[in-house]
C-alpha cells in the first residue's frame, strides 16, 4: 500500500520536481553507502528500499518524456 502511495504523489509532481527527488534520493543512498562502509547502518534494508524508490522515479520521468 505504501508504494501505490508513492507511485500516486510522484505522478502528480511535474519534471522538476521529480528531479529534485532524484537529487535527493541519490544523496540519501550515498550516506546510507557511507553509513554502511563504516560499519554505523543499523537498517541495512534501507539501502534496498531507497535504490527502488530511484528507479521509481526514473521510470515514472522516462514516462513522462514519452
Amino acid at each position: 500500500m505504501k508504494t501505490k502511495a508513492l507511485l500516486e504523489d510522484l505522478r502528480v509532481k511535474d519534471n522538476n520536481e521529480l528531479n529534485d527527488e532524484l537529487v535527493n534520493a541519490k544523496k540519501e543512498l550515498f550516506n546510507l553507502r557511507f553509513q554502511n562502509a563504516t560499519n554505523q547502518l543499523d537498517n541495512t534494508a534501507r539501502i534496498k528500499d531507497v535504490r527502488k524508490k530511484i528507479a521509481r522515479i526514473q521510470t515514472i520521468i522516462t514516462q513522462k518524456q514519452s
